[in-house]
């Protein structure tokens, strides 16, 4: 074993995307720009008023549970955790201790080596977002909008022995909660937020935990972690001891400071909530949401490898893209059911090409469900059988494929329209030939003297005068007859 044995827990913080707030009726707005809009006397926990438990929010951290293999305990409950911060405005949290919703889960992620490495999960419970601060140079904002919105707090054991292990466990947590909608998870927004515990464990004994908290990127999380490994192996090679704290990640200077010392669970003086019953799951309820999960991705990935013989990176791309994924499979459908392997294959891969490459680059980032997408997969596959029965050639395929994108026509209506189907009677590709041997003759001689690039020259300038329209096997075969005629005189 290393003599200092990174030992990585992860703490993760979700907005669930209800509608409404965990305990009253305020709009859950995370794109709300006008700060202190979406309050009102419960969120902002003025005397007298009662919260009510949101059950949406209850259901999907019981998806999320279900998920993750986790345990659904037949009764749970809400708890006050006592503590004094501006941007809590009750002075308390509304939260769970000991009776969490889900229990014992595990989450299987792939290591540097492809092999798959199972992290437990501890807990998953629920409880109310705070507000936000802004801080200023001589004072401090708060914006109220964020307090009573639904969080979900995710707990693992210390599974994890590096900060890309850490990286990958977070990265699969956010698909996953994407494909469960049950929060958008954007790291960015705050939606998704990790905190890491990390300790050194010596060849003598555990080390220390030291909590970093609030990693609002995955690139924050792998750097604030291989920075803290440092930074306490310097403390540990030095003599000296690990001091038990809070510390924060400055993203500017990439270094770890310390916050305040690291809090037990005795000093939140934790107790049952008084203003809440206590929550019972009946087991057909709970098998119920379980017929709500959708394919997870884990699932999609082997069966885009059993069903449609797609490759790794085609794979991983139509899973970390969810929309995505779901039209490449509509326009696969599109495709004739009594086509042979070998055709079928190919159009598959035709589509999978397209889809990752020409398409994406005209998305820009935006997604195939968006409201201005407008090719339907009825187009796209005949667009992709129009390409693999060489109607038109690949450089054609990008102009038809950019006016699908901007109109929505249909592809043959395109070709019509544009002239861009493509020649293939070699009467009249070798009329094109002649002119253009006549205007290139250094290139002719070229070839006549055994320079065969001068051949892809002159396909490349039958290519240009034909706007790409040319079969381009029909032009070599047309071309190098005639050139070899030629050679001859």
């Amino acid at each position: 074993m290393n003599k200092y044995q990174p030992i990585i827990g992860l703490e993760t913080h979700v907005e669930l995307n209800t509608k409404s707030k965990m305990f009253c009726s305020c709009p859950n707005d995370p794109d709300e720009r006008h700060p202190n809009v979406n309050i009102c006397p419960i969120c902002l926990g003025h005397p007298g008023t009662l919260p009510v438990i949101n059950e949406e929010a209850v259901r999907k951290v019981i998806k999320t549970g279900l998920a993750l293999n986790c345990q659904i305990p037949e009764y749970s409950k809400f708890d006050r955790k006592s503590y004094f911060y501006p941007d809590l405005p009750k002075g308390y949290q509304i939260s769970q201790y000991d009776m969490p919703i889900a229990r014992q889960g595990k989450l299987k992620i792939k290591t540097q080596n492809s092999k798959l490495k199972t992290i437990r999960i501890i807990r998953v419970h629920l409880e109310e977002d705070t507000g936000k601060l802004i801080h200023e140079k001589d004072y401090s904002l708060v914006d109220f909008n964020r307090a009573g919105i639904p969080l979900m707090e995710l707990v693992t054991e210390p599974d994890l022995r590096s900060a890309k292990e850490a990286r990958k466990f977070a990265q699969d947590l956010q698909l996953i909660l994407r494909y469960l909608n049950v929060s958008d998870a954007d790291m960015e927004k705050g939606q998704m937020r990790v905190e890491v515990n990390v300790s050194l464990q010596t060849t003598r004994k555990l080390g220390t935990k030291v909590e970093i908290k609030n990693l609002n990127s995955f690139r924050a999380v792998e750097l604030a972690i291989d920075y803290e490994i440092e930074r306490q192996k310097k403390i540990l090679k030095a003599g000296k001891k690990v001091i038990q704290e809070t510390r924060g990640w400055d993203e500017s200077r990439g270094v770890t400071l310390s916050q305040r010392e690291k809090e037990e669970a005795h000093d939140y003086r934790y107790f049952p909530e008084p203003d809440l019953p206590p929550l019972h799951f009946p087991k057909e309820e709970i098998e119920k949401i379980r017929g709500e999960i959708p394919e997870l991705p884990q699932q999609r990935r082997k069966r885009m490898k059993k069903e449609y013989k797609l490759k790794g990176l085609e794979i991983e791309f139509v899973v970390q893209n969810k929309d995505l994924g779901e039209y490449f499979e509509k326009v696969v459908s599109e495709f004739k059911p009594r086509l042979s392997p070998e055709k079928l294959s190919k159009l598959i891969t035709l589509s999978s090409n397209y889809l990752i490459t020409d398409l994406q680059g005209l998305l820009k980032g935006a997604s195939v469900s968006g409201e201005d997408f407008l090719i339907t997969p009825e187009n796209f596959a005949e667009f992709i059988t129009l390409i693999a029965e060489g109607k038109i050639s690949s450089k054609i395929a990008k102009t038809v494929l950019k006016e699908m994108f901007g109109t929505g026509a249909d592809p043959s209506h395109i070709i019509e329209e544009k002239e861009l189907s493509l020649i293939t009677d070699e009467i009249e590709i070798e009329k094109i030939i002649k002119e253009v041997i006549l205007k290139n003759q250094k290139a002719v001689l070229d070839f006549k003297k055994g320079k065969e690039n001068a051949l892809q020259f002159l396909i490349g300038q039958i290519m240009t005068v034909t706007r790409g329209r040319a079969n381009p096997q029909v032009v070599r075969k047309v071309l190098r007859k005639t050139l070899d005629k030629l050679k001859s005189i």
